[in-house]
């Protein structure tokens, strides 16, 4: 399996290379060549087995330069019980005929970013310790992917990590989260700016190729394939436990602000897995619900970025939207680099309304969309209580609303959960006037003491606090 990137680069690449990399020279992701079909007599061999086993297969279809027992047990360490906290790994909780949440969020952070951050944690020091090398994580988080990955490099050894978010823009739990690990790998960045800001340093670190050697630097987010291979595989555990046979369909609802959940389930839907509809729920920052009615894609600067209470899906610039665009252009790098390397940077959106392709883009990809704001999230988290005695998190509320009204006659309908209550507790008050259970392991984290640096939103500054804490 060989890989390219969305811009049109020539060179081609395997995984273990992209694996560290994370952004393709040329500025693009990275994406397989073709993607594996699966058969009808896969998946019905799919159905018996586990859900580290699953992974196994699937991974197995990207990744042919591990040798197969030891990717077989690097998944098999990944996804145990003790992590996950159920042999189930991603259960489905049905709340009513034909509508389910699949829970993603029971591993050490809570939150969906565990299911593919745990795995990379593993892929990187096996793939460090055969190459003698060390690696510096750059990334950047709205609130979710920089615990998750944290936590799953924490203590790795040759992996450092350097984490930015946006200063005070995470709910105090997400935030506590993070800045009270002490494990000397470990680096948070407080950035005065918005989670666009902090995307926006790591990619301009990640394209200045000669500090990117020089500092050995890679990526978490889910601009690292990797991590996005990972996360189809919870789409085909969704489907077979909502399905009895190949032959039903099923539609995924996912929250989405940076596009990198969803686009998951378009590559198990390209993988032929039969899914009907993948509908993008977003909150007030709506630039992919814009894109999906309009064919306008426009994204918003800090100022225009509303600070919501569902805040892991405050982002206005949606990093691996390029990868679903590419696949919508016929995988044409030349105009994908165009739109996203120069139009977009010009002028801050590009239109691909008359473009025969977008008119085409629900019956082929299968994509619909959906907004939900504050007072939607307050309702959903309060009806799904009330009816159904389930606790839902605010940005899993903004995924039952849309979901909601894009259910279709006879087609279940999964929605993704992205994180526990706990994580967002005091909109969880709001709604229901009483707080969240809280995991033993996290009673008092908010007053533990706290290592992060505040930064100015400034590459050059981001560069500099790498430099001095790679000696």
């Amino acid at each position: 399996m060989k890989y390219l990137s969305t811009r049109g680069a020539p060179e081609r690449k395997r995984f273990c290379e992209i694996l560290l990399e994370g952004l393709a020279p040329d500025g693009g992701l990275y994406l397989p060549e073709s993607y594996p079909k699966v058969d009808d007599a896969t998946l019905t061999r799919w159905r018996r087995l586990s859900y580290a086993d699953l992974a196994f297969e699937i991974l197995s279809l990207y990744i042919d330069d591990i040798p197969a027992d030891d990717l077989r047990a690097i998944c098999r360490k990944t996804y145990t019980e003790d992590v996950f906290g159920t042999q189930a790994i991603v259960p489905l909780k049905k709340l009513e005929e034909g509508f389910y949440l699949e829970a993603l969020s029971n591993g050490p952070t809570l939150a969906f970013k565990d299911m593919a951050m745990q795995l990379l944690g593993n892929l990187f020091e096996y793939e460090l310790g055969r190459r003698g090398e060390e690696l510096n994580i750059l990334g950047a988080t709205s609130g979710d992917t920089g615990s998750a990955a944290e936590y799953a490099m924490r203590g790795k050894r040759g992996v450092r990590v350097f984490m930015t978010s946006p200063h005070g823009r995470m709910s105090p739990f997400q935030q506590a989260q993070m800045f009270s690990l002490q494990d000397t790998n470990i680096h948070n960045l407080a950035v005065k700016g918005v989670f666009d800001d902090c995307q926006d340093i790591v990619k301009a670190v990640s394209n200045d190729l000669e500090f990117k050697r020089k500092y050995k630097i890679g990526t978490v987010n889910s601009i690292n394939w990797a991590r996005l291979v990972a996360q189809v595989v919870y789409y085909f555990a969704g489907y077979f436990q909502a399905t009895k046979s190949n032959a039903e369909r099923v539609s995924f609802t996912v929250p989405s602000g940076n596009f990198g959940n969803v686009c998951a389930g378009h590559v198990a839907r390209m993988m032929g897995l039969p899914v009907e509809r993948l509908v993008v729920a977003t909150n007030e920052n709506d630039v992919l619900d814009e894109f999906f009615r309009t064919g306008v894609y426009r994204v918003r600067g800090s100022a225009d970025t509303h600070e919501t209470s569902s805040p892991s899906m405050d982002i206005s610039k949606a990093s691996n939207f390029e990868r679903f665009v590419f696949d919508l252009l016929g995988r044409d790098g030349a105009r994908v680099l165009a739109l996203f390397g120069e139009q977009l940077g010009k002028n801050g959106q590009f239109d691909l309304s008359r473009d025969p392709a977008f008119a085409q883009a629900r019956a082929t990809y299968g994509f619909a969309s959906g907004k939900s704001v504050h007072a939607d999230r307050l309702a959903t988290i309060r009806d799904t209580f009330q009816r159904f005695g389930v606790m839902i998190d605010t940005h899993t509320a903004d995924g039952v609303k849309v979901a909601r009204e894009q259910r279709q006659p006879g087609v279940p309908m999964i929605v993704l959960e992205t994180a526990l209550p706990i994580k967002f507790a005091a909109t969880i008050v709001e709604a229901l006037g009483r707080e969240p259970e809280r995991p033993a392991k996290f009673v008092g984290i908010e007053n533990l003491p706290k290592r992060v640096a505040v930064v100015e939103a400034d590459v050059q500054a981001v560069k500099d606090y790498i430099a001095a804490h790679c000696r």
